[in-house]
């Protein structure tokens, strides 16, 4: 019998697989090689692996928690409510990254139709591939030397 983690990533898995008519380790290996080649089978692959990232966070804060109340069945101290607080933590990254998973595969979902999916997408088409700010120091033209040694303090 399937737990509920199982049936999340499962049903999630056979959703991708029946949207591009193979299997996940087959469309994981061709986004792999291409990449570029099709940027929705390479968005939903990398949040599937983040889905499943955030599941395995979810199972060992699953553990920890029984390993807690396992020592302490009466008593339910801070270091056991903040083990149930990770837990419900990773149980909301997991959910969070199921949904966007569930979005991307759903092409009527609400933002990828009309007048802002139409935006969205001219936008993406001029993207440029670096970060939205520059992240280094602009180049300056360099003083000549002997104008820089003339502006020492003068006395």
């Amino acid at each position: 019998m399937l737990d509920g983690a199982d049936d999340v990533m499962g049903v999630i898995t056979e959703q991708i697989e029946a949207r591009f008519d193979m299997g996940f380790a087959e469309l994981r290996s061709a986004v792999a090689a291409a990449p570029q080649a099709n940027r929705e089978a390479t968005e939903i692959v990398h949040w599937h692996d983040k889905l499943a990232e955030s599941q395995q966070l979810l199972e060992k804060a699953e553990d920890e928690l029984v390993a807690v109340l396992e020592t302490r069945p009466d008593e339910l101290d801070d270091p056991a409510m903040e083990t149930a607080h990770r837990v419900n933590a990773a149980v909301a990254a997991r959910d969070g990254r199921a949904m966007v998973v569930r979005w991307l595969l759903d092409p009527t979902a609400t933002g990828k139709q009309g007048l802002a999916a139409e935006r969205l997408a001219r936008l993406n088409r001029g993207a440029r591939s670096g970060p939205a700010v520059q992240t280094s120091a602009p180049v300056r033209a360099a003083t000549a030397p002997e104008a820089a040694a003339g502006r020492g303090v003068r006395r």
